[in-house]
């Protein structure tokens, strides 16, 4: 069996497809994953054993060129999607494709299912957060340059609108490409990309999803990539020089003010008497000082690291996030974009950790964050909530995609 594997996103993005292309890869499926060139994604795939599609350029000069405001505008960069992504997979299924899965931005999920349906292959859209789907229990998540509309608080009303919005954002565009490819336009490209029924890579405690009548829902549980690496000789003998430190990272997110959010993290960490491990990651987060109470990292296995870590101060990514909680060490999320938000507030509903005030640290705020995440009830509740999550949501999926080619 051959599946296709499709996103283009940052490494949140890609390291669930890389825990299902791993599953799939222990069922003796041949798997390719579709997704940007950069080094930290190619390793990844190679990780999970599957081959790596490089599509488009790298997602870490596109997130930085969006961050500085220098990005393409959105239809410009819906077309380069479209236009760089259509051709990569129409490749791969006219050499013969069982299935095909595919989730991150729009665009990349639209060119997957119109290839799919192109090609007669069946097709399945997944979700890594539930704001994306459309429920009588939640709003649709409001998106930069999206406001909802005021005065609206109906949900069902609200994701209407969303699907209208979809189609005078998407449709154009989307169209086109399902026409130049020989499969004819929709007048509701929400759903038929990524159709109604979908699949949502979340755990249910840390992401519980109440079922509703606006779309099928198939909850796998969280797909992760098992990370066996050792950590770093020198991490490990800070780690074993003192007490359990803070880790802090912000992963593929470029914060504003780096030198300041740096500042503000050492500071705070410091303030509880605590030494400090700082992932350099796309914030490129540094020591203040010469202090040896901070240690430095760049790629490291963060399931090994989050459990021997006092707290974990980061992004609230949903990775992260699940990473963080099956570690059982509290946390402290600083929600800075799109579903970052929803997160936190799980965390702060689980009574797993504490919820920073806006989206740049500062050290007041971020001390008193930290001081609710170090507290024994704290503590207590994360280790209680660890064991509950759920580590066969790959398993899961890959069941699914073996059964969608029978």
């Amino acid at each position: 069996m051959r599946v296709l594997l499709a996103s283009r996103g940052s490494r949140g993005d890609i390291e669930p497809l890389a825990g299902l292309a791993a599953r799939l890869v222990a069922r003796d499926a041949e798997v390719v994953v579709a997704a940007p060139p950069d080094r930290e994604i190619a390793d990844l795939v190679a990780r999970a054993g599957a081959r790596h599609l490089p599509v488009d350029a790298p997602i870490r000069e596109m997130v930085q060129s969006i961050a500085k405001g220098t990005g393409p505008s959105m239809q410009q960069h819906i077309r380069e999607i479209l236009e760089s992504h259509g051709p990569a997979l129409t490749e791969i299924a006219e050499s013969g494709c069982d299935a095909i899965v595919a989730t991150g931005l729009f665009p990349v999920v639209a060119a997957a299912q119109a290839v799919a349906e192109r090609f007669g292959i069946p097709f399945a859209s997944a979700a890594l957060q539930p704001t994306t789907l459309p429920s009588h229990a939640q709003r649709p998540s409001p998106m930069p340059g999206w406001p909802l509309p005021e005065g609206v608080s109906d949900n069902r009303e609200l994701w209407e609108w969303d699907k209208r919005k979809m189609q005078a954002t998407f449709g154009e565009p989307v169209n086109g490409y399902r026409t130049a490819i020989g499969v004819p336009p929709t007048e509701d490209v929400r759903t038929r990309t990524l159709t109604d029924h979908r699949w949502l890579a979340t755990d249910p405690v840390l992401s519980p999803w109440e079922p509703t009548d606006l779309i099928e829902v198939e909850q796998t549980g969280a797909w992760i990539l098992p990370d066996e690496r050792p950590l770093p000789a020198g991490l490990e003998a800070f780690l074993e020089a003192g007490e359990p430190p803070v880790y802090a990272g912000f992963g593929s997110i470029p914060v504003r003010d780096a030198e300041e959010a740096a500042r503000a993290v050492v500071e705070s960490i410091r303030a509880h008497g605590r030494r400090a491990v700082l992932s350099r990651g796309w914030a490129r987060l540094a020591p203040i000082d010469e202090g040896e109470d901070c240690f430095v990292v760049d790629e490291v296995n963060q399931q090994a690291l989050f459990a021997r870590a006092a707290a974990i101060i980061h992004h609230g990514g949903a990775g992260t996030t699940h990473t963080a909680t099956r570690s059982g060490t509290p946390q402290v999320v600083v929600p800075q974009v799109v579903d970052q938000p929803y997160w936190a507030g799980r965390v702060a509903a689980l009574g797993i950790g504490a919820v920073h005030d806006g989206p740049v640290p500062a050290t007041e705020t971020l001390t008193a964050a930290l001081g609710t995440a170090l507290a024994p009830q704290t503590r207590r509740r994360a280790a209680e909530v660890g064991p509950m999550i759920r580590t066969d949501g790959a398993a899961v999926a890959a069941d699914l995609v073996l059964d969608m080619s029978v």
